[in-house]
């Protein structure tokens, strides 16, 4: 069996570049080795919150990322969760595989109840990782590119495929993770970069946005600009956010601001984080959307026509 990538977003908002430097880099490399399928997992937005939010624009957001970034849709299948019901039906088989203590053990799912913003954890919480089990089977995904965090749940669909080939005959492959190198890229508050945190910047941001929000970043009060992660980690990040976006190594930059401060160090991400953005914006602007919404309903289409033969075959072997 050829390998396929399976890979995707939740639409919580704009993506940012930490995501970039973290997958989205990456699956764009990957799209030239790989048949590929991309998630919108619209679906999996309400596993830890209570409603959806602006989940239509965050969806169009999502895409025209995706198309800026480069992802070429007529290399890979994008498509939204809730457009592909099949892949749903999956979810009550692959339910009755799993027990409920495997889910509660699951170390993912207990760190992400820890940070729900639902007002009482949901059915949907404990079944997320079976949930992502049908989106890895439906295309019978080989490599899930992941981050540490995540490869329970990539665990948690070995052990799904496992017991569905055990039961009723060899249908799934066994997916396995693929662990990048990684960059750790912290927010400009010296936090966790997140959407909802409001120190990351998107790819969508406009020049100035993108000054304003360097401008504000933390630094410390020393003159002469070093890479310590340890001793001054916010400077540090800086200057491999810059490092990162001009392909050259933090240490060297910081040689050559020398003891020319924040202000040199902050005007020096900003020029570095706009000029990479540069062609980014470019191909966003080249796309309306109407052009989002035709690209997913065709995606849509490819990934139903896929989802539709899977389950037929499971059920076939379950003799439904």
């Amino acid at each position: 069996m050829n390998d396929l990538v399976l890979t995707g977003d939740r639409p919580t908002g704009p993506l940012h570049l930490g995501h970039y430097f973290g997958s989205l880099a990456n699956r764009v490399a990957l799209q030239d080795r790989y048949p590929m399928y991309v998630l919108i997992a619209d679906y999996q937005v309400i596993t830890d919150r209570d409603l959806p939010g602006e989940i239509q624009r965050n969806i169009t957001g999502l895409l025209l990322d995706y198309l800026a970034i480069g992802l070429d849709p007529a290399k890979v299948t994008i498509f939204q969760h809730s457009a592909v019901p099949e892949l749903n039906q999956l979810l009550l088989p692959f339910l009755s595989l799993v027990s409920v203590a495997e889910l509660q053990r699951n170390p993912t799912v207990k760190d992400e109840i820890a940070h729900s913003s639902q007002q009482a954890v949901s059915g949907l919480m404990f079944t997320y990782p079976v949930h992502q089990a049908a989106d890895i089977l439906f295309c019978k995904g080989t490599l899930v590119p992941v981050g540490k965090d995540q490869l329970p749940h990539v665990e948690v669909t070995r052990l799904v495929a496992r017991r569905f080939n055990e039961r009723y005959g060899e249908v799934f492959p066994l997916p396995e993770a693929m662990m990048g190198a990684q960059p750790s890229l912290k927010g400009l508050d010296g936090g966790k970069m997140s959407k909802s945190r409001g120190n990351a910047i998107a790819l969508s941001a406009t020049e100035d946005e993108t000054a304003a929000l360097i401008r504000k970043a933390r630094t410390d009060s020393e003159r002469l600009i070093t890479f310590e992660e340890e001793r001054r980690p916010e400077v540090a990040n800086l200057l491999t956010l810059a490092g990162l976006c001009l392909g050259r190594p933090p240490q060297e930059l910081a040689a050559e601001i020398g003891d020319g401060g924040a202000v040199a160090l902050k005007k020096l991400v900003t020029e570095a984080v706009n000029e990479f953005l540069r062609p980014i914006r470019e191909r966003r602007a080249e796309h309306t959307e109407s052009d989002v919404r035709q690209l997913l309903a065709e995606g849509n289409r490819r990934a139903r026509e896929r989802a539709i033969v899977t389950l037929d075959e499971v059920r076939a072997a379950m003799g439904f």
